[in-house]
């Protein structure tokens, strides 16, 4: 058990790069290609529906991935015949891997959108070229050499090939209407779910919090009703959004990440003014109530205006003179 762990510490499953054949190099190279051209593909259906342009660029990039590989192929028959030895990027100690984000399908917002999959595939291009630089270096054959030198400049050149290409199907007007299309996917999956409970966490909450509080004037029952009720809200509401709606026609993302994303907002809108309780003192602990729920309506205030374009005046109206009502019911029912 020893020797495994420290195998496995020491990659002694693996073979160093400078120990490879060069049958071995061309093995690797053309599982390589395959590798990107199934990624660039896996990009290209990711953007297709939302991003149809940009969604074009990856699709010529799988095509000449997939040129690349029978280029190798090709020529591993002429000089070693049809069995490729099966060799892959994870065989060889330090080679370069590739983030998984392209497993990430229906997700984009998650992975970044669209300008971190621009940023992988330019790694990628770049990795690729380093690669066939430094195999060139180690070949003899003049023929494999040839080659590897060739593939070694057709990466290093597919970034500014793919810039053309994102000048030619992207261009500015294309490139803005999809990232506002992005910014409000974003603002769907996220931003109105989490607005939302947010919103019901910092309101629906004040009325029983402060009414237990002025009650009993007990702060650690105060804070145990204000947990209670921050944390059932939140798991209430989580469920509620994911029961509602599953995204398909409306185009607002997985249920299941507005789900997670308001109930979990919920939550920390009760528990924000929930937590003061924690202090002995009941009118310390009150006071530094009343001011983080002062707080939590700015922040709400400002989300709205910032994602939901609502005029400052509206939004602040709205939300401050509604948790104000809230507040002062929660206050005269515990007082009463």
């Amino acid at each position: 058990m020893v020797l495994s762990l420290f195998s496995r510490f020491a990659d002694f499953s693996k073979r160093h790069f400078d120990d490879l054949s060069e049958q071995e190099i061309l093995a690797l190279a053309i599982s390589s290609e395959e590798d990107d051209g199934r990624i660039y593909e896996a990009y290209a259906d990711m953007l297709r529906e939302e991003f149809p342009d940009s969604a074009k660029i990856f699709t010529e990039m799988a095509e000449e991935e997939d040129e690349h590989r029978r280029w190798l192929i090709d020529l591993h028959k002429e000089k070693f015949g049809d069995k490729i030895p099966l060799i892959r990027r994870e065989h060889v100690r330090g080679f370069y891997a590739r983030r998984p984000i392209w497993l990430a399908r229906g997700t984009l917002a998650t992975i970044g959108g669209i300008e971190a999959i621009r940023k992988q595939a330019a790694d990628m291009e770049t990795q690729a070229a380093r690669f066939y630089s430094a195999a060139m270096k180690r070949a003899k054959d003049a023929s494999i050499r040839k080659l590897l030198g060739d593939l070694a400049r057709a990466e290093a050149g597919h970034i500014g090939a793919a810039m053309s290409a994102e000048k030619k199907h992207t261009p500015q007007d294309v490139r803005e209407d999809e990232e506002a299309a992005e910014q409000r996917q974003f603002v769907l999956t996220y931003v109105q779910p989490g607005l939302a409970g947010l919103i019901d966490g910092s309101v629906s909450t004040l009325a029983p919090i402060f009414a237990t509080a002025f009650a009993t004037q007990d702060t650690w029952t105060t804070f145990l009703v204000g947990l209670a009720a921050s944390v059932g809200a939140g798991i209430s509401m989580g469920f509620t959004e994911v029961a509602s709606d599953d995204g398909v026609i409306s185009g607002r993302g997985s249920p299941m990440i507005r789900g997670v994303v308001t109930g979990i907002m919920t939550a920390v809108g009760g528990l924000g003014h929930a937590l003061p309780y924690l202090i002995p003192d009941f009118w310390l602990a009150t006071y530094v109530a009343i001011a983080v729920v002062v707080l939590e309506l700015l922040a709400i205030t400002f989300i709205q205006h910032k994602y939901m374009q609502t005029p400052w005046l509206k939004a602040m109206l709205q939300i401050i003179l509604g948790g104000a009502l809230v507040l002062g019911a929660g206050v005269l029912i515990g007082s009463g």
